[in-house]
């Protein structure tokens, strides 16, 4: 089944989504049981992936990219994610960071950064979470004080998709607890440099390949140019780049839930029990039916979303209508193919059980689905209610 996206694009657009279909199916799919049972990222995957232009999407042209708009970005979490998530998901990062040092007012970071990120020579991340701070954003504590030699970093930042492998984070730190979230600012975190100490990447019960750990900064001093956001400044970006996060997550959910009704649509299609084709069977045909029928109410409403993201609309409240729907159907409906196939379901070669295990990570990635009722709930008045 064609992704839900391509009719949004163009020609050269297409172009690209289907050299990374055409990727996801002949080197993501068939080793990412094996980087799963290994337990590590695939870097030179993600490389292989980043000689294709699929780390540089959104990079502007004026620095070396090809300048897409943010719908193709979307498409492409909905390909990758149809072999595996977790990949999806690590090379989107990577991504994220180069097209945010494109846009830096220091031309150290485009000039020494942007082109290895974009190759796949480095890797990125951003570092928004600690152990004791994860929804709720503004209670970070890792600290930021203004030196002689620059900023003086000390803290532990927590559930960072490719902590494991990157070279480079984008790391949001408080310079004034007493400001709140007006006290945080972002800065850029080269983890070869001294104070910067990596843990070791979390055990998780699936998506591996994410790359998910967290690090320390030990008086880790940022020079004045590695300031990419000032306080007052820098939580307003994180939040403008949640709500885009939330919204390919979608995608990404969206491309998981269609693979798996694919695999479980071709097995009840060529299994016969009592003399009949599966899917001749009432109870199998109406349940895989029900998940097609959340499937498409994902996919509307990922596309509105994006759509609104491309068109710079205030997105807050779709991105996290979207996400929470993703949250809320997309385990349950994997589940339902793989009971839809009986015990074959949960065979490693079909790839559902990887795509329930990423699916319960997505509940949880930039925002739990409680969050996404916080979010929804606090909008409610203003557009929904008689005077909106």
């Amino acid at each position: 089944m064609a992704g839900f996206l391509r009719d949004e694009l163009t020609a050269d657009e297409t172009a690209l989504i289907d050299r990374a279909a055409a990727f996801a199916r002949d080197t993501v799919k068939p080793n990412a049981a094996a980087w799963e049972r290994e337990r590590r990222q695939p870097v030179e995957a993600l490389r292989a992936a980043a000689a294709l232009d699929l780390a540089a999407l959104e990079v502007p042209k004026d620095a070396g990219g090809p300048g897409h708009r943010y719908m193709v970005k979307l498409a492409l979490c909905e390909e990758m994610s149809r072999a595996d998530m977790g990949f999806a998901f690590s090379l989107v990062n990577t991504h994220n960071v180069a097209a945010r040092l494109a846009l830096s007012p220091t031309a150290r970071h485009r000039e020494a950064h942007v082109p290895g990120l974009m190759k796949g020579e480095i890797f990125g991340a951003t570092a928004l979470s600690e152990p004791g701070a994860g929804s709720d954003f503004s209670a970070i504590r890792t600290s930021a004080v203004k030196t002689a030699e620059g900023w003086r970093l000390n803290g532990e930042k927590g559930w960072i998709t490719n902590a494991a492998i990157a070279d480079l984070f984008i790391t949001y730190v408080q310079t004034d607890p007493a400001a709140g979230w007006r006290g945080i600012a972002c800065f850029l975190v080269d983890a070869r440099r001294p104070g910067f100490r990596r843990a070791e990447p979390y055990a998780l019960s699936g998506g591996h390949a994410i790359g998910a750990g967290g690090f320390a900064l030990e008086n880790y001093i940022a020079p004045d140019d590695d300031l990419l956001a000032p306080p007052g400044e820098a939580f307003k970006l994180a939040m403008k780049g949640v709500n885009g996060a939330r919204v390919y997550v979608a995608a990404m959910c969206a491309g998981m839930l269609a693979s798996a009704l694919e695999t479980a649509l071709a097995y009840g299609a060529s299994r016969e029990t009592f003399g009949r084709k599966l899917l001749d069977h009432q109870g199998l045909n109406w349940s895989l039916g029900d998940v097609a029928n959340d499937l498409e109410a994902l996919r509307g409403l990922t596309l509105a979303a994006g759509r609104l993201i491309d068109e710079g609309g205030d997105a807050v409240m779709a991105a996290a209508h979207a996400k929470k729907f993703a949250g809320r159907v997309t385990l349950a409906r994997i589940a339902d193919c793989i009971q839809a196939m009986g015990a074959a379901g949960l065979r490693e070669e079909h790839g559902l059980g990887r795509h329930l295990a990423c699916a319960k990570l997505a509940a949880y990635t930039d925002g739990s689905t409680e969050m996404m009722n916080e979010r929804i709930g606090a909008g409610l008045l203003k557009t929904y209610g008689p005077l909106s």
